[in-house]
């Protein structure tokens, strides 16, 4: 309870922000021991969320661009390949794919649930592959991912609606029983995340430079 708790907290900070969470916050707002709270700041450590500084607690750090180049091709390499693999499932795995897609489209202006159905949708295509070393390793990396997905989400208009469409031309590969025409659009798909990934990125920048410009008493 304590894990899910922390790691839904940490997907809400702002990916482009340092803070650091300690034991007796955490125990204070789950109502829980510090044995248990320490188990889940290990566990989020272990998955790359939260780095344990002694004395201190548990440091959140912002997202790097350089991460989310890092995670995005490590999503290709499997997502692509996996695609090339579940299309040979044609129209039972796309029944499926549709009915996430259709829970997707429900939950499309909460970012939250809307990233949770994102994950939902693209694990059954990598679990559908068969292969469990690359299962794993995919869930590592949406992990990795989830500050980045959620503050995407929010900060670029319409991605919701394009994701959806994107989702549905990977349906359709895998529909047509077409391995490259699947890999295609999830290569697409993926270009198209990283482009929303790194917009939070680009905004946070332009911001932070008009600040510095207006205190020295200049205009762009």
């Amino acid at each position: 309870m304590v894990y899910r708790w922390l790691k839904q907290h940490v997907l809400t900070l702002p990916s482009r922000e340092g803070t650091f969470l300690t034991e007796a916050e955490v125990c204070r707002e789950t109502g829980t021991s510090r044995t248990p709270v320490r188990e889940a700041l290990l566990r989020l450590e272990a998955d790359g969320l939260v780095q344990i500084v002694p004395k201190k607690g548990a440091y959140v750090p912002p997202i790097a661009e350089a991460e989310i180049e890092a995670v995005m091709q490590a999503r290709g390499l499997v997502e692509e390949w996996c695609a090339r693999q579940a299309a040979g499932f044609g129209e039972l795995l796309a029944g499926e794919l549709d009915r996430l897609i259709a829970q997707q489209l429900e939950v499309q202006h909460d970012p939250v649930a809307f990233f949770g159905c994102d994950r939902d949708f693209h694990r059954t295509i990598v679990r559908a592959a068969g292969n469990p070393v690359l299962a794993n390793f995919y869930e590592s990396l949406r992990d990795r991912q989830l500050r980045m997905g959620v503050h995407a989400i929010s900060m670029s208009g319409g991605r919701a609606e394009s994701v959806l469409a994107e989702h549905a031309a990977i349906v359709e590969g895998i529909r047509s029983g077409q391995p490259e025409q699947a890999a295609a659009a999830v290569a697409e798909h993926l270009a198209q995340t990283l482009v929303a990934l790194r917009l939070p990125m680009a905004v946070g920048w332009g911001a932070a430079f008009d600040s510095r410009t207006q205190a020295r008493g200049h205009r762009p």
